[in-house]
């Protein structure tokens, strides 16, 4: 496929984005942008979420992942289900009792001001860097089979890419988002289903064939019984529960759409409907890993990187049909994870740093020109921790997306257990240190736990661990206290 369709395709549908941003953009204001005036439909919302949660990552990483991992990621899937539950009936209600807009302000409420700052800084650290990695992968591909070709610079392409986010966001904040990730949702499943018909195509296989294949050369093991495995099942398991827990839970970007829900029966009908459809949306995607690592053996594909995988038999292989759909797909999958995180940290930004809602002496034009100035900085920075991710990466974006999650998100899963499970008060001005020591310590103790552990070695289990020594931390700073817990 020439980088002329490429491109072509790519700028067709991101005009279909901003004819969806004029439409619920107009006579947009500041709780537009914040909770979409509470008015999103849940259904809308939990369709839109399956986007949001996948991305790129999902698009590309997992069915590239399977040559390494089998189909063990399943197992952090049903874990994921777990997690939902518990958002729905813990969290969610905690939440919409506190009317929040944004979810960091509890902190506040039952601790005080820095332990409140310093979770806000920990989910804008760790949404940074996620959304970064989700974004540096797909315009990684953009710029191989693109730009490249038309010897444009690397940072010419991010800067493209970022400043649409930028344009179709603006305004419309959360209401837009809502509908895009809907329709972006649409053509991803849909390219997902697409790609696997074309390779059976290709293969001479009905899709019935090639589940007994993959089945036949042993790629579809989910349980992997020794403790010291780092993907040990149990391990997985409840790393993918709590991974969900604080990576959704405890997450402004995700948890901004569920406040934008008209109540909380609403808000969780949309998260048990949600949790439920991912989990066979992401069997879909490790088969599609497993078909494409049968094709990539038959025709002796050989790539660099794991991540490559789909992208290079799709536009080098397949037919150029396929791979429109692929880059379709793509494309889908990439924008609901860049712009949702971009108004999530726009949100956290101007409200729990700058404090806009308890501006009152602030006319709506001047919220509305700081907002614009928060989310043009938020955007800057993503160009540069991109440009750095391409200059150090070289492991699967979604093994890096997991890691990134245990030592940022830890700190946010003690603080919030602490307060949700116990009466007890911190010693607020103790909890940015306690909360910056903790993932030190994790880093190390994974670094040597070989040594340490008579050869264990920590998987995503390293963010229980972080938030378990948070929790411990708070609680040795901490003192008796006649307040309910939350």
């Amino acid at each position: 496929m020439s980088p002329f369709i490429i491109l072509t395709v790519f700028l067709v549908y991101t005009a279909i984005l901003f004819v969806v941003t004029y439409l619920t953009a107009r006579k947009a204001d500041s709780h537009t942008f914040y909770l979409g005036k509470n008015i999103s439909p849940w259904y809308v919302v939990a369709y839109g979420m399956i986007g949001a949660s996948l991305s790129g990552v999902t698009f590309m990483s997992v069915p590239g992942w399977v040559k390494d991992t089998q189909f063990s990621y399943m197992v952090v899937v049903f874990g994921y289900l777990f997690g939902y539950f518990v958002i729905a009936l813990v969290l969610l209600p905690l939440y919409y009792r506190l009317k929040l807009t944004s979810i960091y302000t509890y902190l506040e409420k039952r601790f005080g001001f820095w332990t409140y700052k310093t979770g806000a800084g920990f989910f804008i650290l760790s949404r940074t860097l996620g959304a970064s990695l989700r974004m540096f992968l797909v315009i990684n591909v953009l710029q191989v089979f693109v730009f490249d070709a038309w010897k444009v610079p690397f940072w010419v392409n991010v800067l493209i890419f970022i400043t649409l986010i930028i344009l179709y966001t603006f305004k419309g904040g959360i209401r837009t988002i809502v509908w895009t990730d809907t329709l972006q949702t649409t053509f991803m499943l849909l390219a997902v289903v697409l790609s696997v018909l074309y390779i059976s195509k290709d293969l001479g296989k009905p899709v019935g064939q090639l589940v007994t294949l993959i089945r036949e050369q042993g790629i579809t093991k989910m349980f992997i019984t020794d403790w010291h495995h780092e993907r040990f099942f149990l391990k997985q398991f409840f790393s993918g529960m709590f991974i969900t827990i604080v990576m959704t839970g405890l997450d402004q970007e995700m948890m901004q759409k569920n406040l934008s829900c008209k109540n909380i029966r609403d808000a969780q009908k949309n998260m048990f409907t949600f949790s439920g459809i991912l989990v066979f949306v992401n069997l879909l995607f490790l088969f599609l890993g497993a078909i494409l690592l049968v094709y990539a053996n038959t025709m002796n594909i050989q790539t660099k990187m794991t991540d490559e995988i789909f992208p290079t038999i799709a536009l080098k292989y397949l037919s150029p049909v396929a791979g429109l759909v692929f880059l379709i797909g793509l494309i889908s999958a990439a924008f609901p994870s860049a712009d949702g995180a971009l108004t999530s940290l726009t949100t956290s930004f101007t409200i729990d740093f700058l404090g806009l809602h308890r501006r009152q002496d602030l006319t709506e034009k001047a919220r509305t020109r700081i907002r614009y100035l928060v989310h043009v900085s938020i955007a800057t920075v993503f160009f540069v921790a991109i440009l750095v991710f391409r200059a150090v990466n070289n492991r699967a974006v979604i093994d890096n997306l997991f890691t990134i999650a245990g030592y940022t998100y830890g700190p946010l899963l003690g603080l919030y257990s602490f307060g949700l499970f116990t009466r007890r008060d911190v010693n607020d001005r103790a909890t940015p240190f306690i909360a910056i020591i903790s993932p030190v310590v994790c880093y190390f103790l994974s670094h040597y736990s070989v040594q340490l552990f008579n050869g264990y070695r920590f998987g995503f289990e390293l963010l229980l661990l972080n938030g378990f020594l948070t929790f411990s931390g708070l609680w040795a700073f901490s003192r008796k206290s006649n307040r309910k817990a939350e």
